[in-house]
């Protein structure tokens, strides 16, 4: 039987990520992971034949987080859907290096609207609104498709430092575009 590898993919892509978030994934290539492992680059190239093939697996580690980030919903004020819109913000200011990669990259291209508000990525956050507001699957994918827009402007501002990050006016301007959404997916349902 042949010695277990020290170095495992696991570790390979979890020290990718953080090399993603503290630095940009525009960092992430073999020489950096094998240093931020204390390694030589074997094992990163043993295990990822090409650093995309390891962006790829990050991004999908960067996604998941993401996700878990966006329904951390302790101490939110105003809702869920707020709650997630705020969140979405804050992910962008907390984390710009991901919000970057995970939005503003070559590996978010190629997705439609429509194919990425079905992903099954997103099932989670839209289930959770559906809850909160009493809306078909459909209505509340309306709804999400507006706030979504809203927040991405300002998260892209934020992530991008040319927007100081002003929780109260955010707030008021995601609540107005909340009300406005919902009573439009209201008015066609009439």
């Amino acid at each position: 039987m042949p010695p277990k590898p020290r170095i495992t993919k696991e570790m390979v892509v979890d020290a990718a990520f953080a090399l993603a978030r503290e630095t940009g994934a525009e960092n992430i290539n073999a020489r950096t992971v094998a240093k931020k492992l204390n390694c030589s680059t074997q094992p990163v190239m043993y295990h990822f034949a090409t650093m995309e093939e390891l962006k790829k697996a990050v991004y999908a580690k960067a996604d998941r987080y993401h996700s878990e980030y966006l329904m951390n919903m302790e101490n939110q004020r105003g809702g869920v859907m707020l709650g997630i819109g705020l969140n979405y913000i804050r992910f962008a200011m907390e984390e710009p290096h991901l919000f970057r990669f995970l939005f503003q990259s070559n590996f978010f291209t190629g997705t439609t609207l429509l194919e990425m508000i079905d992903a099954e990525e997103l099932a989670p956050v839209l289930l959770a609104m559906q809850g909160a507001v009493g809306r078909s699957i459909d209505q509340v994918k309306e709804i999400f498709i507006t706030i979504f827009l809203f927040a991405h402007g300002y998260a892209s501002i934020i992530a991008n430092n040319s927007l100081e990050y002003d929780e109260e006016l955010i707030k008021s301007h995601l609540e107005r575009a909340y009300r406005g959404a919902r009573s439009s997916v209201q008015e066609e349902t009439k």
